[in-house]
């Protein structure tokens, strides 16, 4: 496919000698009389390089850099600027604001290759590293959201560190470990391997992002890096289906390998705010997510252990939660390591395993046997 310039011009006969020019050397060419005209073609096209004139009727050559340069999708776009002898002031101003080269009048047309050339060279770069980048973030988000989150990221490609509030979901895989003790490594690796497609996939479906593999099991967000309303439905649909769906079909997969036992799942939910961006250095980077919201989702998860529920999900995502299913049903209030005050918590699916550990009144405090009890004051250090 042959590369496309936008050449904007009120002189027409500067847009026709372009014209030949560009054409001759195989390239496709739209041209513009003023900087209106070409604001339109830039934003109906697939623009590769803009020749742009400083002075044109309507709006001027610098109003139209300074529109590009202003839009993410088109501030990677390289802009010549085509000056005449005496615009020299103009032409610094230009390359300020985010010119990439400029083209004296009257053109030699060896300099005006070389400059589109070098144009060219720049952008096929920038869309390289920009597929590479695309093709890393698919890993933990779901395709469809992909773009709009490269159109967030600064020029080294980091998400900026934000605030946002969303849901926090661990996982956790019980009864793994007895079956890799006894079976050569690569069929271990392909067990996780299997399990995480299947966990993976439940994550993406429902507009999940997944921020990191722990061991065997792993942590998701539901509304970061890419804000939604319902991030409480999404995740708990998203818990449901890979404990109700997911989990029995990777059981099935172990019994087709020789391990006769089920294994098990934990899930544990909790919505609130939480930080997010990428971080690392400039050769390797990491999304990932920090907060209170999300030590306590780890907390709940853990709890899953004890309580014996395979989902367990706090008060704070129960109220988030736009269409709460009707086999919502109440744990109780429990203390949790490393919070000062007890935690709400919800499971769903038949009745919970866990009557004699709701609290009754007036003592609306009861630790969780395993758990052991904190004085108020003692904060979270993790």
């Amino acid at each position: 496919m042959s590369p496309t310039i936008l050449i904007a011009d009120d002189d027409s006969v500067n847009r026709k000698l372009l014209r030949r020019l560009l054409e001759q050397d195989g390239h496709d060419v739209l041209a513009a009389a003023n900087g209106a005209e070409a604001i339109a073609l830039f934003g109906a096209s697939d623009v590769d390089v803009v020749l742009l004139d400083i002075v044109m009727p309507e709006l001027d050559g610098i109003s139209v850099l300074e529109q590009l340069k202003a839009t993410p999708a088109a501030s990677h776009v390289p802009v010549i600027m085509i000056s005449a002898v005496d615009q020299t002031e103009s032409v610094v101003r230009c390359i300020e604001i985010g010119a990439d080269d400029y083209l004296s009048k009257p053109f030699n047309p060896v300099i005006l290759r070389a400059r589109i050339n070098a144009g060219l060279a720049k952008k096929r770069l920038h869309d390289l590293e920009r597929a590479r980048v695309h093709d890393v973030f698919c890993r933990f988000l779901p395709d469809h959201v992909v773009d709009d989150v490269l159109d967030r990221t600064d020029d080294d490609l980091r998400l900026g560190g934000v605030s946002t509030v969303g849901t926090v979901m661990f996982t956790d895989l019980r009864g793994f470990t007895a079956f890799s003790e006894h079976r050569p490594p690569e069929l271990v690796i392909e067990a996780l391997n299997h399990y995480f497609d299947e966990t993976s996939d439940a994550i993406f479906e429902h507009g999940g992002t997944l921020v990191a593999y722990r061991g065997d099991g792993f942590l998701a967000v539901f509304g970061a890096p890419i804000e939604v309303e319902d991030h409480a439905d999404r995740a708990l649909a998203t818990a449901r289906e890979m404990v109700d769906v997911r989990l029995p079909r990777f059981n099935e997969w172990l019994h087709a390998n020789g391990f006769g036992e089920d294994v098990r799942m934990g899930v544990g939910l909790n919505s609130g705010p939480f930080m997010s961006g990428n971080v690392g250095s400039a050769r390797r980077l990491e999304y990932t997510v920090h907060g209170d919201t999300v030590n306590t989702a780890s907390r709940i998860e853990g709890l899953t252990k004890t309580i014996g529920d395979p989902i367990l999900l706090s008060e704070s995502t129960r109220a988030a939660l736009a269409f709460p299913p009707a086999d919502l049903r109440p744990v109780g209030e429990v203390e949790v390591r490393g919070r000062q005050s007890a935690v709400t918590l919800w499971t769903v699916g038949g009745a919970t395993k866990t009557a004699d550990l709701r609290p009754s009144a007036p003592d609306r405090r009861r630790p969780i046997p395993g758990i052991p009890d904190r004085p108020k004051a003692t904060q979270d250090q993790s």
